[in-house]
């Protein structure tokens, strides 16, 4: 990467969070491509230099040039891609025939594919052997950094001179990105915080107290780092902003969709209701995780509890009192089975 100057730079997805970043990048001083697939929709963005639907009143940076064609990404010299964990897969596929080998790739989405239970950066090595995966994640709601509040993330890469030249490439006053090589720690913590919110957000709508929400936040917690260390990550990836930073955002406010949509189940609306039309990332990714949480011993009841009520196969009524007939044990204890 020595000498690279990763310019311009694509942004894969146009909705909030695709739209932030593209603010994000433009205050480097960079040019940069922000695709979305719905033709008109790009141009009326181009020509008001705002993304109305999903972050109103947020004028789009001079750099940034809506585009709706992916031919348009050929001279990218860095993508970051934006899309939900679950098309990930599709959109890498498309990317494969535009982009240039070598180009560093970088998700950005929160998740596991539900189908496959690889984790996104897996995705990218299968769609895009070429490219160079890496994964951007931690505490940052889009509204935030899109209007260039303070706000701290970690970008990682396979190599550490990687992950450095894209950290320093995307870092600005307002968006600082710390970097590392731990890329399945900084996915696991990403995706795992999902889950969790959701069972902090039916705690919270169940009215169950401050005292039980921060109980359920932390026992989470507890077992995603078991999850975590089956994987081979590093337990100070899970303790940074990519693992209890960006749980201690999604679990504590209603911005988070995964938090509002456990927040409406603990308020009795439906699974449907709860969802509203928008994307609560945590509902796919809790059964995944169970099933490889399971798949090697690891006891995961928090996240198993939500995956339970998501599904319907048990009322919150009945999850929570298993919750709390579970055995007493030492507090640090493995609990691997």
């Amino acid at each position: 990467m020595s000498g690279h100057i990763l310019d311009p730079i694509a942004v894969v997805g146009a909705g909030a969070w695709g739209t932030a970043l593209a603010n994000a990048a433009a205050e480097t001083g960079r040019s940069v491509l922000l695709w979305g697939r719905d033709a008109q929709a790009m141009a009326r963005m181009a020509e008001v230099r705002e993304n109305a639907p999903a972050l109103p009143g947020v004028t789009l940076r001079d750099g940034v040039r809506p585009v709706s064609s992916l031919t348009e990404l050929r001279a990218a010299r860095m993508v970051l891609l934006s899309v939900p964990a679950q098309v990930q897969g599709q959109m890498a596929e498309a990317l494969a025939l535009v982009l240039a080998p070598r180009i560093p790739v970088v998700t950005c989405a929160k998740g596991i594919d539900a189908r496959s239970g690889a984790f996104m950066t897996e995705i990218l090595a299968e769609a895009l052997p070429h490219a160079i995966p890496a994964v951007l994640s931690g505490p940052s709601f889009a509204a935030d950094v899109a209007r260039g509040l303070p706000t701290a993330v970690t970008l990682a890469a396979p190599d550490e001179v990687i992950a450095a030249a894209l950290a320093q490439a995307l870092s600005t006053s307002s968006f600082r990105v710390y970097h590392t090589t731990d890329m399945r720690g900084v996915e696991i913590g990403g995706a795992g915080k999902n889950v969790l919110a959701i069972a902090a957000g039916i705690v919270a709508g169940r009215g169950l107290g401050e005292s039980a929400k921060a109980a359920i936040i932390a026992r989470g917690f507890a077992e995603l780092g078991r999850f975590a260390r089956a994987f081979g990550a590093r337990p100070e990836t899970l303790m940074g902003l990519s693992g209890l930073g960006d749980l201690v955002l999604s679990a504590t406010s209603p911005q988070s969709r995964n938090y509002a949509f456990g927040l409406a189940l603990g308020r009795g609306a439906s699974v449907a209701e709860a969802a509203g039309g928008k994307l609560a990332e945590g509902a796919f990714t809790a059964p995944v995780l169970v099933r490889q949480a399971e798949a090697r011993g690891i006891d995961m009841p928090v996240s198993m509890a939500v995956d339970a009520v998501v599904a319907g196969r048990t009322s919150i009524e009945d999850t929570i009192a298993a919750l709390m007939a579970r055995p007493v044990r030492a507090e640090h204890e493995e609990g691997l089975r």
